[in-house]
C-alpha cells in the first residue's frame, strides 16, 4: 500500500478513525482515503466533538481567505489575467466570480445605505392627508435680507402661486371623484391604455387619501371595481406614490438595498454587447460574462476603498478611483482580447457608452418598479 500516508492527520482525520466504508453512501474505502471518492464525505468514524466542529469551521475560513487573497492579488495587479486563468480551467485558486461580485456589491451598498442614513429624510415627508402640492406650498424658506434677493422672492412666490392653481384643480377633481366614485370610474373605460392608467391612478390616490380605502379589496367592495390586473396595477402605483411622498427616506433605503441584485440583471445584458463586439474571438458568452463580473468586482473594490479614504481623511476621492478604473478597464480589455490599441480604443469607447445607457435605463426601471411595489 504505497499510497498510505506516512504521517497521521490531525483531529478526527487521524488514521485510527478511518473506516473501510463511507458512513454517508456506503462506498468501499481504504484507510488511506481521507474523503470518499463517491460523495466527498470525510472518512472518519469519530463522533464530531465541539472542538472538531470549530477546528473545521476556522479551517474553512482560512481556506476561503487564501482564495480571496489570490483573487485580489490577481485582480488588482494583472488586468485580464484572472479571467483568462479562470476560463482556462485554473479555478481552484480563485473565488467564484458570481459569489465574489455578489459579496462585494452587498458590502458596498450596505455601507452606502447605513452611512447615508436615508431614513432621516422621512421627517420631510408629507404627513397625514397632505399631498405633494400642499407640502410644497407650505414650505417656509428663509432667504435672508429681502432687499438683497427681491428677484428670488418674486420667483419663489410665482412658483408657489402656480402650485396653488394646480392644487385648486386637484381639489376640484377630488370633489368630482368623491361625488360619484363608481360612476366616475366607469368613464375611464373609453380612454387609451396610458390615459386610462393615469386616470385610475388619480382616482385611487383620491379615494385612498379621502375615503378611507386601505387596500384594493376595500375599493372593489365600496365601488364595485373589477378585480383585474390593470386595476390592481394602478392601485399599487397609487399606494407606492403616496408612501413615497410620506416616507421618501425609507423609499431610498429600500431602493439602495435592491441595487446588488439589480447588478446581476444588468451585467448579463451588457455581456451580450461584449459578445457581439468580439464575436470573432474564441470566447463564448459565458466567458464574456465572467470578464464582466471580474471588472465589476474591481469597481466595487475601488468604490469601497474610496469610501474608506473619504471617511478617514474627509475628502472626495471618487473621481481619482474612477480614473484608475477607466485605465484598468482599458488594459483589461486590451490584454484579454488581444487586439491592437486603435481597435481596443474604439471598442472601449463604444462599450462604455452602451454601459452607461444600460445603467441609466436599469436605474429608471428599478426606480419605477420600486415606486409601484413600495
Amino acid at each position: 500500500m504505497d499510497n498510505k500516508p506516512t504521517l497521521q492527520q490531525k483531529g478526527r482525520y487521524q488514521l485510527q478513525y478511518r473506516g473501510t466504508e463511507c458512513t454517508n453512501c456506503g462506498h468501499p474505502l481504504d484507510v488511506s482515503d481521507k474523503f470518499c471518492p463517491n460523495c466527498s464525505q470525510a472518512n472518519s468514524t469519530k463522533k464530531l466533538s465541539l472542538k472538531d466542529f470549530f477546528d473545521e469551521f476556522f479551517a474553512s475560513l482560512i481556506s476561503y481567505d487564501s482564495k480571496l487573497l489570490k483573487t485580489l492579488t490577481a485582480l488588482l495587479s494583472k488586468p485580464g489575467k484572472i479571467t483568462k486563468d479562470y476560463i482556462d480551467g485554473k479555478r481552484v485558486s480563485y473565488t467564484n466570480p458570481f459569489r465574489f461580485l455578489l459579496s462585494l456589491s452587498i458590502i458596498y451598498f450596505l455601507i452606502i445605505n447605513y452611512s447615508g442614513n436615508y431614513t432621516q429624510l422621512d421627517r420631510y415627508g408629507l404627513k397625514g392627508d397632505a399631498n405633494l402640492l400642499e407640502g410644497l406650498i407650505d414650505l417656509d424658506i428663509n432667504y435672508g435680507d429681502k432687499n438683497d434677493v427681491l428677484g428670488v422672492e418674486i420667483t419663489f412666490d410665482s412658483i408657489k402661486e402656480g402650485f396653488r392653481n394646480e392644487l385648486n384643480k386637484e381639489k376640484l377633481l377630488d370633489s368630482l371623484i368623491l361625488s360619484d366614485p363608481t360612476g366616475h370610474f366607469i368613464t375611464f373605460n373609453d380612454s387609451s391604455i396610458s390615459a386610462r392608467h393615469e386616470h385610475k391612478r388619480e382616482f385611487f390616490e383620491t379615494v385612498i387619501r379621502k375615503d378611507s380605502v386601505f387596500n384594493f379589496d376595500d375599493a372593489t367592495q365600496k365601488y364595485g371595481i373589477a378585480s383585474s390586473y390593470e386595476n390592481k396595477f394602478a392601485f399599487g402605483a397609487s399606494m407606492g406614490l403616496l408612501r413615497f411622498q410620506k416616507q421618501p427616506g425609507s423609499f431610498l433605503s429600500s431602493l439602495v438595498s435592491k441595487l446588488p441584485f439589480a447588478t446581476f440583471f444588468f451585467l448579463p445584458v451588457f455581456s451580450i454587447f461584449i459578445w457581439l463586439v468580439y464575436i470573432r474571438k474564441k470566447y463564448n458568452y459565458t466567458d464574456h460574462l465572467i470578464f464582466s463580473f471580474h471588472n465589476q468586482s474591481l469597481l466595487f473594490i475601488l468604490l469601497i476603498i474610496s469610501f474608506l479614504v473619504d471617511s478617514v481623511f474627509n475628502i472626495y476621492s471618487s473621481w481619482i478611483f474612477f480614473i484608475i478604473f477607466s485605465i484598468y478597464l482599458f488594459l483589461a480589455i486590451w490584454k484579454f482580447y488581444g487586439q491592437g490599441v486603435f481597435k481596443t480604443i474604439v471598442k472601449y469607447l463604444f462599450l462604455n457608452a452602451i454601459f452607461f445607457i444600460l445603467a441609466l435605463f436599469s436605474m429608471l426601471f428599478l426606480f419605477m418598479g420600486s415606486m409601484y411595489a413600495y
